[in-house]
C-alpha cells in the first residue's frame, strides 16, 4: 500500500492496511467472548426469578444493575484508551468479568447477584463495545463505517451464540454452572487476544481525519454547538435504546407466558440477534456512503415499524418472524451514533465521547428493561410494554431529523 500523508505531513498509510483488517478480526473475536455478560443475565432471568422467589420486576434488577455498569464501563474505559491504549484495560475488564461470573454464581439473593452483575460483570465487559468500537475506528478512513459495524456486531454475534449454548448448561445442571463456565472462558480467551493488539496508533495520529488522509468524500458539518450536539446525541441513545430493550430483554420471559418455553424464548433472542448482525453491517456499509445520521434515522424509523408488529403478532410462528424482522431493523443504530462522533467532533476525544454516547444508550437499555417488567406488574400484560417502546422511540426519530435539517456538507479538504 503507498504511503497517503495528511496536510500536517502525518504518515496514514495504516489506514486500511492489512494490519487494520487483521486487527479488526481480533476485536470482533474479544467482542464476542466479553459481550457474553450482556447476554447471559438475559437468558437466565426466569430461573432466577425461580430460584431466589421474586416478581417479574426484581428479577430485571440484575440486568439493569449489569447495564449501569456497562454505561459506566464504556465512558471510563473510553477515557483510558484515549489515554493508554486499549491492551492493559482489556486485560483488567477481563478479570473483572471473569470474576463476577464467578463470584454471580455463588450468590444467595438478587441484591448480591445483581452486585456482582453491575459492578464486575456490566463493567468489565463495556469495554467490547464503545472503547473496542472507538480503537478500531483510528485504523480505517475508506471502511470506517463497516469496520465500526463488523466491531459492534461482535455484541450480537454473542447474543446469537451465548444463549443457545446457556440454555443448554441451565437445562443440564443450572443457571449456576452456566456462569461459571463463561467465568473459565472470559479469563482464558480475553487476555491472549489482549496482548494481540498491542500495536498502538502513531503518534501523530489523533487528529487524522478521513479528508485528512487524501480521501476526496464529502464531511459534514452541524448548526448546533459540540456541546449541545454531544447532548442531543445522549438523549437520542437513551431513547432509541428504550424501545429496543423491550423485545431483547424480555422476549424469553414474554415466550414463558404465552406457553412457548425458555427455550423457544432463547432461540427467538438468537434469531433477533443475527438478525442484528445483518443490519449492523449493511449499516456500515451505508454510513460510508450517506453518513451516520441518515443511517440512525432510517434505523430507528424501521424498528419503530417493528415494535408495531409485535402488538397484533404472538403466535409461535409469526414471533419468530416478527424477531427477525425487528433485529434487522434496529441492528445497525447504536454503532452508527459512533460514526456521528467521528464525523462532527474531534478524533483525538473518540473514546470519551464514543463512550459517552454508548454510555446512554445502556443506560436507556436499562431504563427500558426496567419499565418493561414494571409495566407488566402492573398490567399483567407486555401489550403496553411495546406501546411505551414506541413512544421513546418517535423521540429518537424526532432528534435525528432535527440533526439533518440543521446539517450541511462542507467542501472536501483537496487530497
Amino acid at each position: 500500500m503507498s504511503s497517503v500523508h495528511s496536510p500536517g505531513g502525518a504518515d496514514t498509510a495504516y489506514l486500511d492496511s492489512g494490519y487494520s483488517w487483521t486487527r479488526l478480526a481480533i476485536s470482533m473475536l474479544i467482542a464476542v467472548v466479553g459481550s457474553a455478560g450482556m447476554w447471559a443475565v438475559v437468558v437466565v432471568l426466569p430461573s432466577v426469578e425461580a430460584d431466589f422467589a421474586i416478581a417479574r420486576s426484581e428479577a430485571s434488577i440484575p440486568y439493569t444493575a449489569t447495564m449501569i455498569g456497562f454505561a459506566l464501563g464504556n465512558f471510563v474505559y473510553g477515557r483510558l484508551i484515549d489515554r493508554y491504549g486499549i491492551v492493559y484495560p482489556l486485560i483488567s475488564a477481563a478479570i473483572l468479568q471473569a470474576a463476577g461470573f464467578a463470584l454471580g454464581s455463588m450468590t444467595t439473593n438478587v441484591w448480591m447477584f445483581a452486585l456482582m452483575q453491575g459492578g464486575l460483570i456490566g463493567l468489565g465487559s463495556a469495554i467490547t463495545f464503545g472503547p473496542l468500537i472507538a480503537d478500531i475506528s483510528h485504523w480505517f478512513s475508506r471502511n470506517r463505517g463497516i469496520a465500526v459495524a463488523a466491531t459492534a456486531s461482535g455484541n450480537y454475534l454473542a447474543g446469537s451464540i451465548w444463549p443457545l449454548i446457556l440454555k443448554e448448561i441451565i437445562a443440564a445442571g443450572g443457571w449456576r454452572d452456566a456462569y461459571m463456565l463463561v467465568a473459565i472462558v472470559s479469563i482464558t480467551a480475553m487476555i491472549p487476544l489482549a496482548f494481540l493488539l498491542r500495536r498502538r496508533l502513531p503518534v501523530q495520529v489523533p487528529d487524522v481525519t478521513p479528508t485528512d488522509a487524501g480521501i476526496s468524500i464529502t464531511r459534514q458539518k452541524v448548526d448546533i454547538s459540540p456541546r449541545l450536539l454531544q447532548l442531543l446525541l445522549c438523549i437520542a441513545g437513551i431513547s432509541c435504546c428504550v424501545a429496543m430493550s423491550m423485545p431483547q430483554v424480555h422476549i424469553v420471559a414474554y415466550c414463558a407466558d404465552l406457553g412457548f418455553g425458555v427455550v423457544a424464548g432463547a432461540e427467538m433472542l438468537s434469531v433477533m440477534l443475527a438478525g442484528g448482525i445483518v443490519s449492523r453491517l449493511l449499516s456500515g456499509f451505508l454510513a460510508d456512503r450517506i453518513g451516520g445520521v441518515r443511517t440512525v434515522l432510517l434505523g430507528s424509523f424501521l424498528q419503530c415499524l417493528a415494535l408495531f408488529l409485535y402488538i397484533p403478532f404472538n403466535g409461535l410462528a409469526s414471533l419468530y418472524m416478527v424477531s427477525l424482522i425487528f433485529g434487522l431493523s434496529q441492528g445497525g443504530i447504536v454503532p452508527s451514533y459512533a460514526i456521528i462522533v467521528r464525523e462532527y467532533l474531534p478524533a483525538r476525544e473518540a473514546g470519551e465521547r464514543v463512550g459517552l454516547v454508548i454510555m446512554m444508550t445502556v443506560i436507556g437499555m436499562a431504563l427500558g428493561g426496567w419499565l418493561s417488567g414494571l409495566i407488566y406488574d402492573l398490567t399483567g400484560s407486555y401489550q403496553a410494554a411495546f406501546v411505551n417502546g414506541i413512544a421513546w422511540n418517535m423521540l429518537n426519530i424526532g432528534i435525528m431529523a432535527l440533526l439533518l435539517w440543521r446539517s450541511r456538507e462542507r467542501d472536501p479538504a483537496p487530497a
